[in-house]
């Protein structure tokens, strides 16, 4: 995986400061932008968009206690 992009709510003022990903046909693989050549977390596929469904429903709603 080498076609690394950053959110697209990053702005200006975040430098370095979010992750990145790359995806393959099969993997999501995701990376701290500030140390890329440290470790990278790679999930499948399905499991990645699965955790970003939840985050998008729970965005807005209270953090657990």
């Amino acid at each position: 995986m080498n076609n690394w992009r950053k959110s697209s709510y990053s702005g200006p003022d975040d430098g370095n400061e979010c992750v990145e990903i790359a995806t393959s046909p099969t993997h999501v693989a995701v990376r701290d932008s500030k140390a890329p050549s440290r470790a990278t977390l790679a999930f499948p596929r399905a499991a990645f968009t699965r955790f970003l469904t939840t985050v998008k429903e729970a965005k807005g709603s209270p953090p657990p206690r």
